[in-house]
């Protein structure tokens, strides 16, 4: 696992140590090696952690002809049989690592190349020749990519940190960014909180040349359900996917383990590698002693029921929030909205301290359909046969009874349920799984143009009108939740602390099989993920499949009213949101108030305020942006 970073400089002689500079910016990425390339046109910069072949693989990697240059972040699975092929064509190698692998495939088959990649990844390759630039993100976006244009010139990235060192980039709020992250809780690609800023889309690849900058797809997410796959069939497919996947995320050259929360998704994760292996697993687990959010009782069965060397560690007020929280800032990137990435933090701290590489159960859920606005969806279906005047009255009766510290309690599901039913089915799909209606983001930054975040179904695939309102859902969830919430926080948590996070189910095969199922095998009454369900019931622990589903959270709303309280007021001044010129002070305090004095369990919201105002603090945020963001996309793009 490694980061990478880099920028043209066509005509131009580039600033002395300014790719050195970019390249340091991300050392936590990859403590083990550091290296820079440099000429005419183009430098790059990589950090390493060492995952395969550790004496071997420094970066950048150059062909053997001198004539290719590639930085590489990520992981190949199947980069041995891919080597095989190459040497049959007559390749010859120098090293035993992935990096050199996806080097030479490119040399052999160009950008087709991409596709013939299985794994996570992020890198670019200089091919000097054709002077022909290409930066690539995996298909599923569990690795990430940053670009910014300027004049003719293109910057990129690993993380934001890296186009922070150039004095060209204006560092400044961009409001289309802003809007989606006030309504989602994350900034859906190819959109970023810094102006000019935008992310390479999963699954596709950047080409520069001479100062052209086009973005083309290399592999896009089919919607084409199956209808008479049985279950049977689909259990089989299944199963046997798994065990491939999970055989070859087992790779690796150092120590490695596994995220277990004692819920399906990482307990499948679990089962299916202790198969594989035939050594001691290792296990790490994060409690919450003493709340509703602890799930202890499951992931210490499921350690003991599978022999593990289990780890835990308890997220608890004495553990050093304030400072976890401000460290975030920095590591993050763009503001971690998602309060789920608190205990990551402190995961990926314990788990680094024994292992280099970690199993998690990351995008079961979107699959699948494992969260309970599938079920919302559903529900509200039939709740808008009921006239919205009545649906009004129940929300204000609800609106009367007291907010609750619990996890999601049912006076906070039956708020947002009702909320959530006043809406189309669209915008209530996305406000379930994130904070402000358009209503109240308006309220809370006036000063810039909003839109409902349902615009982005406008990009689902045009067959997606046969394929029903769940695969829709899932469609939307896997493009842009997935990649811009749960791995964007998996991968800044763990990086942080120099550890790789690898998510078996997230294999494209598994994700293209995924796509083919027909809803009933993902949703069937109120069984949610129930292929995945009926394929471990006579694998797993029976506790675990019974347990409620809970989520990777921590108390939000309790933790704003206690211990998170001082943080919050010092942050949230009414001189730091006046200064913005883009928020209300008399809404953000209103909220403030409502949350403090339980009128509404608004945690949710002040956590990606709090994170933001912190965000723009330590890296010295403009409030609004200069220029638009058309201005910095490619010129000629395929979306």
């Amino acid at each position: 696992m490694c980061g990478i970073a880099g920028f043209t400089h066509l005509g131009t002689s580039p600033a002395p140590g300014r790719i050195a500079a970019c390249t340091a910016s991300i050392t936590h990425r990859g403590p083990d090696q550091q290296g820079v390339y440099e000429d005419a046109q183009v430098s790059l910069g990589a950090v390493r952690l060492k995952i395969i072949d550790l004496a071997g693989g420094a970066q950048p990697f150059h062909s053997r002809d001198g004539q290719t240059v590639i930085v590489f972040n990520g992981e190949v699975y199947n980069f041995l049989e891919l080597r095989a092929e190459l040497e049959s064509l007559g390749h010859r190698f120098t090293s035993h690592c992935d990096t050199e692998v996806v080097l030479e495939a490119f040399r052999a088959w160009g950008p087709q190349s991409f596709k013939r990649l299985r794994g996570m990844f992020a890198f670019a390759v200089w091919h000097k020749p054709t002077r022909d630039l290409y930066c690539v993100r995996d298909r599923l976006g569990i690795k990430p990519l940053y670009y910014y244009q300027h004049n003719q010139d293109l910057y990129f990235g690993s993380e934001l940190k890296t186009l922070f060192e150039h004095p060209e980039l204006p560092r400044a709020l961009d409001p289309e960014g802003l809007t989606y992250y006030l309504s989602l809780n994350y900034v859906p690609q190819p959109y970023t909180l810094a102006a000019g800023v935008n992310k390479v889309r999963p699954g596709h690849f950047l080409h520069w040349r001479n100062g052209a900058l086009t973005q083309e797809p290399y592999w896009t997410l089919q919607l084409n359900p199956d209808p008479k796959l049985t279950l049977n069939d689909a259990k089989s497919e299944l199963d046997h996917l798994l065990n491939l996947s999970l055989k070859e995320h087992l790779i690796a050259d150092v120590p490695l383990g596994i995220w277990a929360s004692g819920g399906v998704d990482s307990t499948t994760i679990l089962h299916y590698a202790a198969q594989q292996s035939t050594r001691q697993l290792k296990t790490f687990s994060v409690s919450f002693t003493g709340r509703n959010f602890d799930e202890s009782p499951w992931f210490r069965e499921v350690a003991k029921t599978y022999n593990t060397d289990h780890h835990e560690f308890d997220v608890n007020p004495e553990s050093g929030l304030v400072d976890a929280i401000e460290q975030l800032a920095f590591y993050s990137d763009e503001p971690s909205a998602d309060a789920g990435a608190l205990p990551v933090w402190f995961l990926s701290r314990m788990t680094r301290q024994h292992v280099t590489v970690a199993l998690s159960g990351e995008g079961a859920d979107e699959l699948f359909a494992g969260y309970q606005t599938y079920l919302a969806d559903d529900y509200a279906h039939s709740a808008r046969a009921t006239p919205a005047i009545l649906r009004k009255a129940a929300l204000g009766l609800a609106n009367l009874y007291p907010a609750s510290n619990d996890k999601i309690s049912l006076e906070y599901k039956a708020k947002r349920f009702l909320e959530g039913s006043l809406l189309s089915p669209e915008n209530a799909h996305l406000y379930w799984n994130g904070t402000n209606s358009l209503e109240a983001k308006r309220a809370l930054a006036p000063h810039i143009p909003h839109r409902p975040p349902s615009d982005l179904y406008r990009r689902l695939p045009t067959e997606s009108g046969t394929v029903g309102p769940l695969n829709r859902n899932l469609w939307l969830d896997q493009t842009y939740y997935l990649p811009d919430d749960i791995l964007y926080k998996c991968d800044r948590m763990s990086m942080a602390h120099s550890l790789e996070v690898r998510p078996p189910f997230l294999d494209h095969r598994i994700v293209e099989f995924a796509a083919r199922l027909p809803e009933s095998l993902k949703l069937q009454g109120k069984t949610l993920k129930f292929l995945l369900r009926e394929l471990v019931r006579d694998k797993i622990p029976a506790s675990v499949l019974s347990r409620p589903k809970q989520g990777f959270d921590i108390p939000t709303h309790h933790w704003f009213r206690t211990v998170l309280k001082p943080l919050l007021l010092d942050t949230l001044t009414e001189r730091a949101v006046r200064e913005t010129g883009i928020f209300s002070w008399p809404a953000v305090s209103q909220l403030i108030q409502r949350h403090l004095t339980r009128r509404a369990n608004a945690g949710y919201q002040l956590w990606g305020l709090l994170t933001l105002f912190i965000w723009m603090k330590r890296w010295k945020i403009q409030p609004m942006a200069a220029p638009t963001r058309s201005a910095a996309r490619p010129t000629a793009t395929t979306y």
